[in-house]
Order: structure tokens, then C-alpha cells, then sequence
């Protein structure tokens, strides 16, 4: 079942502008603050890109996202002042195929290092298994030059048949959400900006080590606590955790092709209630961006649960910690809390 999901396009005019007035701080830091003129100008596409750039590069790098925190990465538009700012940048990382105007903003921009995630792992495509592994935004299909056109009409997906669109063929983006993936990506950062910064290297790679081996206690961490569990069966309105249901031995089941804000259609209802009981799953999950309207709706009529699993798209006060391993430690528990950890 490939879950596809319609992206609201509230607060898109918000982020614009904000986004602009951060760029713009930004590009004038330099006569602002003496210190960073020295400083390596990178710009990332949306927080996991982000968190990656600010924790590998530490005080040698000046860090603007793309994408305001709380708002869909998805739904971003760029105006031509953030193009332009983008060209103006030392170095560039985005995840291919999560923001098509970001991608094609990129591609123009002549910034010579340049680092699409994508290429520092393996993308898989979790699209066709029913097992659960299904997910996927409009537009994602990492490496599909044609990925645009999907964003443009998500009302052709009814809600009846939304949830089996593996024949596609799209590749997952969601690789942040498996710490084994993400510290690949993270090592792949490293290396990119000891490159493109040679003079802070030795630093690049010390604060590289670092975050890989607290990645590596995060998995650790998912391994030893997602061992023995009552099910392995959690319901998502956010199908966005296929890397991580396959890293550790669970299965996902996305409510089927739908806003996260719409309600679930009578027949999805009642597949998810069977699914449910034949699993023994007890909660639908909902992310911290988005109404839990749905989850909620799904949860009376099938006498389930409400919980908050965090896609960790973008960091807000809403959100389960404060930066993205608190957050992933953070869905770790709810995890082991609706899956019946022993």
C-alpha cells in the first residue's frame, strides 16, 4: 500500500515571507556581525538538512533554512529574492524530491558545492508492499524529473483508492527517519564540507564522528526497545515511516490517500479496524503539523487510540523536544507505549 497524502496549503504565503526575511538577515549578516564574514555560508533545504549542517559545521558555518519552522517543507515556494539568495551561498544541502522548487531553484543556481542527501545513501521504494512499508507525498519521487505534476492535482487520488499507488515507482525520501540512513547522509555531509572548507577539516570531521556516534546510540537505543513488543503493527496519518518500520522489524499502515485534516472514507475505516484487531494495534498516530482530526475520527470508530508520532519535518513549540534527536527519543517512547514494549 503506497499511502498518498494530500499537503495543506495553509501558511505556504506565511513561510514565504518569513523564509525571505531570514534569508535576507542572512545575506547581510556579514556587515551585521564582523564574526561571520569568515564563516561558511550554507543554506539547507528544510530541518533534517539543517540539523546536519549546524551540528557538523559548528561555528564555522552560518546556517539559513529554506523552510520556516511549522510549516509543510512540502507546499514551499520560493521567491526570487531566496533564489537569489540561494546562488549567493557557499554551499548548498537539500534532500531531492521533498521540495520540487527547491530542487529546480538548485539546479539554476551555479553553486558549486552543491549536496543532494539522497546520494549519500540508498533510497528504497516502500510503494508496493502491503506489509505496510507505504508512503509517499506528492512530488517525492526522488529522482523523477516530472515529479511536479502530482502536487498539482492530489484531488484525482480518491479517498477510496489512495493507498495502493506502489505501481509508481517512486523512490522514499523519508531516509532522516532511520538513524542508520541519517548518519550515512551525515558522513557523506562531513566529507562534502571538509572539501568545501578545507581550513576547518579537521573540525568537520570531529563534529561528524560525534553526531554518527550519538546516531548510533539513537539505534541502540530504537534496537533494544522495540525488541519485544506486544505488536509490531502501528496506524499512521502520516505514512512517512517506512525506513524506520523496515529498520526495525515493524509494519506501517498509512491511512489511505488523504489530507491529514479529511476524514478517513467508511471503507478505509473499517480496513483499518480489521487490521487493527487482527494486529492488535491500539493507536492511530498523528504528526505535530497537522490537525489530529483524522487520527482522532478513526480512533472513535474504531476504539483505538490517539498518540503523536513526529515526522520531524520542522522543529516548533509544539514539538516532543528540542532538537531532532530529543524528538526521535521522543517517538521512541511513544512507540514502545502503543506497540505494548515489554
Amino acid at each position: 500500500m503506497n499511502v498518498r497524502r494530500l499537503i495543506p496549503t495553509t501558511a505556504v504565503a506565511g513561510a514565504v515571507v518569513l523564509g525571505l526575511t531570514a534569508l535576507s538577515a542572512c545575506s547581510t549578516s556579514d556587515a551585521a556581525d564582523g564574526g561571520n564574514g569568515d564563516k561558511l555560508k550554507v543554506t539547507a533545504s528544510f530541518y533534517p538538512m539543517q540539523f546536519l549542517t549546524e551540528r557538523i559545521g559548528g561555528e564555522h558555518v552560518a546556517v539559513t533554512s529554506l523552510t520556516k519552522p511549522g510549516v509543510e517543507p512540502h507546499d514551499l515556494e520560493l521567491t526570487p529574492r531566496q533564489i537569489g539568495s540561494i546562488s549567493e551561498s557557499d554551499y548548498v544541502l537539500y534532500l531531492k524530491g521533498i521540495q520540487p522548487a527547491v530542487d529546480d531553484a538548485i539546479k539554476q543556481s551555479g553553486v558549486k558545492n552543491t549536496v543532494d542527501a539522497a546520494t549519500l545513501t540508498t533510497l528504497e521504494n516502500h510503494g508496493s508492499e502491503v506489509s505496510g512499508h507505504d508512503h509517499g507525498h506528492e512530488g517525492e519521487h526522488a529522482g523523477e524529473e516530472e515529479h511536479g505534476h502530482e502536487e498539482e492535482a492530489p484531488e484525482e487520488h480518491s479517498e477510496g483508492d489512495g493507498h495502493n499507488h506502489g505501481e509508481q515507482g517512486g523512490a522514499d525520501p523519508h531516509i532522516w527517519l532511520d538513524p542508520v540512513k541519517y548518519a550515512e547522509v551525515a558522513k557523506g555531509v562531513g566529507k562534502s564540507l571538509e572539501k568545501a572548507d578545507p581550513d576547518h577539516a579537521a573540525d568537520y570531521k570531529k563534529n561528524t564522528d560525534a553526531l554518527v556516534a550519538e546516531l548510533g546510540e539513537l539505534n541502540t537505543a530504537y534496537e533494544t526497545g522495540l525488541k519485544n513488543t506486544s505488536t509490531k503493527t502501528f496506524i499512521t496519518t502520516h505514512s512517512a515511516f517506512g525506513y524506520l518500520a523496515e529498520r526495525y522489524g515493524l509494519t506501517q499502515q498509512g491511512i489511505a490517500g488523504i489530507d491529514p485534516e479529511a476524514e478517513p472514507s467508511p471503507a478505509r475505516i473499517q480496513e483499518i479496524h480489521t487490521i487493527a484487531e487482527k494486529e492488535k494495534a491500539t493507536t492511530v498516530f498523528f504528526e505535530t503539523l497537522a490537525s489530529d482530526r483524522t487520527a482522532k475520527t478513526l480512533a472513535k470508530d474504531t476504539g483505538l487510540k490517539t498518540g503523536v508520532l513526529d515526522p520531524l519535518e520542522g522543529i516548533t513549540d509544539k514539538s516532543q523536544g528540542a532538537d531532532y534527536i530529543e524528538v526521535m527519543e521522543s517517538n521512541l517512547a511513544a512507540l514502545q507505549k502503543a506497540l505494548g514494549a515489554k
